[in-house]
């Protein structure tokens, strides 16, 4: 967590590049922090028994006079604070941001202006519309939002993994949520969109309708937060040194690349392990795999009408491809700290689109214009008034003097005899900055009052018709699949007839598929003029991505070919994988000192975890129909496959077609190591998925 400031506010504060808790100079931790060896009470009195009661007598009744008691139980009734309203459940990790310093003819802020400058982060992933007790897997928009610890104050970069957002304004954000969340009366469905009351929202709100789109695409689904783009969403305004403005809007790139689970990974994992994507991202944090993006920014000039070849930067709903306007590096983020706490910093962070610095200010984006005033105002419910950004994790890492005063959970104990400005009793303290202040650059503002948006703002198809055309293949397929399975999980026939009638807007094989799942006509209308398909778009690119991370799992038995386990680990985790050893049974496999740690049994392994499959010679042929189902499953999934010797009769014993694309064999395990971090590379062996999904035929070009 950052590091806690002194009572003296106007101290310099103590800094941690990795986020480690604050440690005194004569070596002791903080002593506000839960780091004692005797337990106490909250006051520091030592308490020798905290499991029975004070009473009068062995079998008598509680004496009211049990302070421990009483302060043990009142703290209980009282742990939890109000779970967010949207993005209840979340993961964190601390970080650092290194600036390579190519924004500095953009803006005035030192975190991405100044070379190799390090700014301690904590960013936190979450899924929108699940409670803190949801699973990790459902198909929703994922939360990306990142504070940035900079030496001029904390900088709140709050995106998503999709750059695009449901809706235009934010005087609608409530009817969104409320349309998204589970229905009042029964309190169903949990954490899903696959209901009425969505569709219906989305259905008469066509503005949603991008959105909607990237959400029935494989983003839906992320593999892994580590393998997540993320997205500002909204364009901001940069101010150099010079006063000079232009708009951008905030891109990350994942070191891993874009990647996603198939929709029967996704139900799987909520059933089997529905911490699956903060178990990834604790694990690979600790296993030294540090996930990493590149921040980059598109550029705009910031002109009068703001606006770029007719697409309107103020518009939350519209994306400008990167084919007309690149990505520009301008950092590096790397998370190498898992929380100490999960309540004290992932619960607790609070972050606020208004909390920038010097060099970044808004646009007129009606969303982002609402978020400034939403973000505060939550907080002060969610976490117990207006000191919240006392709250360690939310403490800025540079000195604070701020002249409020009071209110609930004070932390500091300001000095001084004012609390106004300008004062003579303090000799002025404290002062306005004389330089580095907050200072907005000057632009007009006019305008008749009205309630309406531009017409602009009116175009609700062309973009995602453009995205749906950026697919590659198998991605369409998907797509089709989740507005199959979301529709047929809605009762109002009116709906899906809705629902269809915005699809043809977007593509007519689209609408005309997802018609025949849901045994409903065909609408008429015509697919929505749109820009050129941008490649930027598809997540199945054949590029190849590191190893980092990646799970390999390797089957064997009590015969196994312990060398040649040996050999491939030694190859994959080189270059950055992680293997695990499944075996009918725990404990070691192996004789004398050639052994290997059985990591998981038939019964507690799962297709899920794994990226790849290996099958080591020597392999059990019993025929486990535990073993059967996993291999089968993760074919089913497109995975990897390798296996050596004999290995390769129990995938033919399995049915699994040795000859067919991402299966490779050879006599040994040094065979197979390099070509299978290679297949790994792609995420998945593509060319698979119409041998195992009866609906993969490629859509209609």
């Amino acid at each position: 967590m950052p590091p806690v400031q002194q009572p003296d506010q106007s101290a310099p504060a103590q800094v941690s590049a990795t986020g480690a808790p604050f440690v005194a100079a004569d070596g002791d931790r903080d002593p506000r922090a839960q780091s004692g060896d005797v337990l106490t009470s909250p006051q520091g009195v030592r308490i020798p028994d905290t499991d029975h009661s004070l009473k009068a007598g062995r079998r008598g009744p509680i004496l009211l006079e049990d302070f421990h008691l009483r302060e043990k139980i009142s703290h209980f009734d009282h742990e939890r604070i109000p779970e967010r309203a949207v993005h209840a459940r979340g993961a964190g990790a601390h970080g650092v941001f290194t600036s390579y310093g190519t924004a500095g003819d953009l803006t005035r802020a030192g975190v991405l202006a100044e070379k190799d400058l390090e700014t301690p982060v904590f960013v936190r992933f979450s899924t929108v519309l699940g409670s803190r007790g949801a699973a990790d897997s459902v198909r929703d928009t994922r939360g990306f939002a990142v504070k940035f610890y900079t030496q001029e104050g904390n900088w709140d970069l709050v995106g998503n993994n999709m750059p695009v957002f449901f809706i235009q304004e934010a005087i609608k954000f409530p009817d969104l949520i409320h349309a998204a969340k589970p229905s009042p009366d029964r309190e169903i469905p949990s954490a899903q969109s696959a209901h009425d009351s969505f569709w219906d929202f989305v259905s008469l709100h066509t503005e949603a309708t991008h959105h909607t789109l990237w959400n029935m695409s494989d983003r839906g689904i992320p593999r892994s937060y580590r393998m997540m783009e993320g997205f500002g969403v909204h364009s901001f305004r940069l101010v150099n040194a010079a006063g000079e403005t232009v708009l951008v809007q905030f891109k990350w790139t994942p070191k891993l690349g874009v990647h996603s689970l198939t929709w029967e990974e996704a139900q799987i994992a909520a059933g089997v392990d529905p911490d699956f994507h903060r178990r990834d991202l604790a694990d690979a944090i600790e296993a030294g795999a540090f996930p990493e993006w590149e921040l980059g920014v598109q550029v705009f000039e910031d002109n009068e009408e703001q606006t770029f070849q007719g697409i309107d930067l103020l518009d939350s709903t519209k994306i400008v491809p990167e084919e007309l306007v690149p990505v520009q590096p301008i950092g590096r983020l790397v998370l190498n700290a898992n929380p100490t706490n999960y309540f004290a910093e992932t619960e607790q962070v609070a972050f606020n689109t208004a909390h920038v610095v010097p060099g970044i200010e808004f646009s007129n984006d009606p969303l982002l214009q609402g978020r400034n005033f939403s973000y505060q105002d939550t907080q002060l419910t969610r976490l117990g008034g207006p000191n919240w950004t006392q709250l360690p994790i939310n403490r800025p890492q540079v000195s604070v003097n701020d002249n409020h005063r009071d209110g609930f959970m004070q932390q500091g104990i300001p000095t001084g005899r004012t609390g106004y400005h300008p004062n003579s009793i303090d000799g002025g303290s404290p002062a306005p900055a004389e330089q580095g202040g907050y200072t907005n650059v000057p632009r007009p503002v006019s305008g008749e009052v009205v309630r309406g948006v531009d017409a602009s703002f009116d175009d609700h198809f062309s973009q995602p018709a453009m995205f749906y055309a950026s697919l590659s293949d198998v991605e369409k397929t998907h797509t089709i699949e989740a507005y199959t399975f979301e529709l047929g999980k809605v009762y109002e026939q009116s709906i899906k007839e809705r629902v269809l009638g915005v699809l043809v807007n977007i593509d007519a094989d689209l609408a005309a598929q997802v018609a025949e799942g849901l045994g409903l006509p065909v609408p008429e209308g015509a697919t929505a003029e749109h820009l050129a398909p941008s490649p930027a778009l598809a997540q199945v690119t054949g590029e190849s991505f590191p190893a980092d991370g990646r799970q390999v799992g390797v089957v064997a038995g009590p015969d196994a070919d312990i060398a040649g386990i040996a050999t491939l680990r030694a190859a994959l985790e080189a270059a950055g994988a992680q293997v695990k050893v499944i075996a009918p049974r725990g404990g070691l496999i192996g004789t004398g000192a050639s052994t290997e740690v059985v990591e998981r049994t038939n019964v507690t392994a799962r297709s899920i975890e794994f990226d790849a499959i290996v099958v080591a010679g020597g392999a059990p042929k019993d025929g486990d129909i535990k073993a059967v189902v996993l291999l089968q499953e993760a074919f089913r999934q497109l995975k990897p496959f390798a296996a050596w010797g004999d290995g390769v009769d129990v995938l033919t014993a399995a049915g699994i077609d040795t000859g067919s694309p991402g299966v490779l064999t050879g006599a040994d395990a040094s065979d197979v190591a390099a070509d299978l971090l290679t297949t790994m590379g792609l995420h998945r062996v593509w060319e698979r998925a119409d041998l195992v999904t009866a609906s993969a035929v490629p859509p209609a070009a």
